[in-house]
């Protein structure tokens, strides 16, 4: 196995990926005591990688299965879930707290954390597609190797930053605010950047 290619699977990763660990860093946070959600968020964020490896391999080869034009729409998602959680804390606001749905009870489920992880990681597949293009099949069974093994490192940065005392009293303080606030302008920016609706 090439070391070197391992080193620039490695790269590619975490530069392509640096805003995942905030994101998880909420959702752990948010979650903080419930049974289960680690789990959760962890194999949702497999999945949602999983996803985009589903997109980029393939295409990869040639076998384009998202047009270029519809890689902007993906912020619809993070905007939606976005918008849910704002509605949530502020139907919460002025009511005892307490929130009974399942959601609220266990965190967030695998399902919403893949389809932000799909979302934000709609550069990821115009970056990652050029590379495994290049880089041969043996060679793209590497990187997609590495990335799945930094998934899990990710998933412990992020839950590693929800549970220091600094970040975890901001966190707990904000992180209902700000998951909405980071979600919402998330959706907003890959709308944007990828021209969705003539933006």
């Amino acid at each position: 196995m090439d070391v070197g290619v391992i080193g620039q699977a490695a790269g590619l990763f975490a530069v392509t990926n640096v805003d995942d660990i905030v994101i998880l860093a909420l959702f752990f946070a948010r979650s903080a005591g419930r049974r289960g959600a680690g789990l959760r968020i962890t194999a949702g964020q497999y999945l949602g990688f999983l996803a985009i490896l589903a997109v980029a391999v393939p295409a990869a080869f040639g076998a384009t299965l998202l047009p270029g034009s519809a890689i902007g729409y993906l912020g619809l998602l993070p905007l939606a879930l976005g918008l849910r959680a704002a509605w949530r804390t502020w139907r919460e606001r002025d009511g005892d707290g307490e929130d009974d749905t399942p959601v609220a009870r266990g965190g967030p489920g695998p399902l919403e954390v893949a389809a932000v992880t799909f979302a934000n990681g709609g550069d990821n597949i115009g970056v990652y597609v050029p590379v495994f293009a290049t880089a041969g099949t043996d060679a793209m069974g590497v990187y997609a190797a590495v990335f799945l093994i930094l998934v899990a490192v990710w998933c412990a940065a992020g839950r590693f930053l929800a549970t220091r005392p600094f970040v975890a009293g901001a966190l707990s303080r904000w992180g209902h605010i700000a998951l909405p606030v980071v979600l919402i302008a998330l959706g907003l920016v890959i709308l944007a950047e990828g021209g969705a609706f003539g933006l």
